[in-house]
C-alpha cells in the first residue's frame, strides 16, 4: 500500500472516530437534558406503560367532562379535597401552572375535588387563589369512585401527569411547586422523541437512566 492511500485510510479513520465520538457525546448530553427534570423532581411513579383509566365527572357548572375529551393534549391531573391543608396550600401553585400555560393548547391543568359539588368549595378555591373563579377545570367526585376506586388515591394531595396518547408518565404524591420552571422541563420531556430511561418506582429509579439520577442525587 501506498503511503499516500495509507495517509488517507488513517484520515478517514480518524475522521470516523470523531463523529462518533461527538454523536455520542450528543446523545448522552440529550440524555441527560431529557433526564434531569424527572430525576430532579423525584416523582413516588413514573414509566411509560399504563393507559390512564377514562371518568367522567360533572365540573363547576354541571356539565359532564371525560378525561379522553383531552387526548391530544398532556394532562396535569390533580386529586385533592378542602380539608387537606396540603392540597390548599399547593393550590396557588397550580393557578400559577395553569396561568403559564395559559397560551399552549397542548397542556391543560385538570383537578379532582372529592367535595360534594360546587358550592362547597367555591369560597375556599376564592380564598386560596384571589380570583372569582380558579382558571383551570374543577371536576367533582364525591363518592370517590375515580379518585380512590379506579386510582387508588389514599392520601391528598396526588397528581398525575398523563401524555397526549393517554398514557401516565409519573405520579406525585405529596405537595409540590408546580409552578417551577422544572416542571415545565418534566412536561415537555413527554413530548419530545428522546425520552428519558429510567423509572420510578415508591420514589426510586430503576433502569439506564437511574445512572444520571443517581448522579444528582436522585
Amino acid at each position: 500500500m501506498k503511503l499516500g492511500q495509507l495517509a488517507q485510510l488513517v484520515f478517514i479513520a480518524i475522521a470516523a472516530l470523531a463523529v462518533y465520538g461527538f454523536v455520542t457525546v450528543s446523545r448522552e448530553a440529550e440524555t441527560r437534558r431529557v433526564c434531569l427534570p424527572l430525576c430532579a423532581l423525584r416523582p413516588s411513579y413514573a414509566a411509560q406503560n399504563r393507559l390512564a383509566p377514562d371518568f367522567e365527572l360533572p365540573d363547576m357548572t354541571g356539565k359532564p367532562q371525560k378525561l379522553s375529551d383531552y387526548r391530544g393534549k398532556i394532562v396535569v391531573l390533580n386529586f385533592w379535597t378542602k380539608t387537606c391543608k396540603p392540597c390548599l396550600e399547593e393550590m396557588p401553585a397550580f393557578a400559577e401552572l395553569a396561568r403559564m400555560l395559559s397560551k399552549r393548547d397542548d397542556v391543560v391543568v385538570l383537578t379532582v375535588s372529592t367535595d360534594e359539588g360546587p358550592e362547597a368549595v367555591r369560597d375556599t378555591l376564592r380564598a386560596m387563589l384571589r380570583v372569582p373563579e380558579p382558571p383551570f377545570p374543577v371536576l367533582f367526585d364525591p363518592e370517590s369512585k375515580v379518585v380512590t376506586d379506579t386510582y387508588g388515591t389514599k392520601l391528598f394531595p396526588e397528581t398525575w401527569i398523563i401524555d397526549k396518547k393517554g398514557v401516565i408518565r409519573a405520579r406525585f404524591d405529596g405537595a409540590r411547586n408546580w409552578a417551577s420552571p422544572l416542571v415545565l422541563s418534566l412536561i415537555d420531556s413527554f413530548d419530545r422523541p428522546a425520552t428519558c430511561d429510567a423509572e420510578f418506582q415508591g420514589g426510586r429509579p430503576t433502569g439506564k437512566g437511574s445512572v444520571i439520577c443517581g448522579e444528582l442525587g436522585g
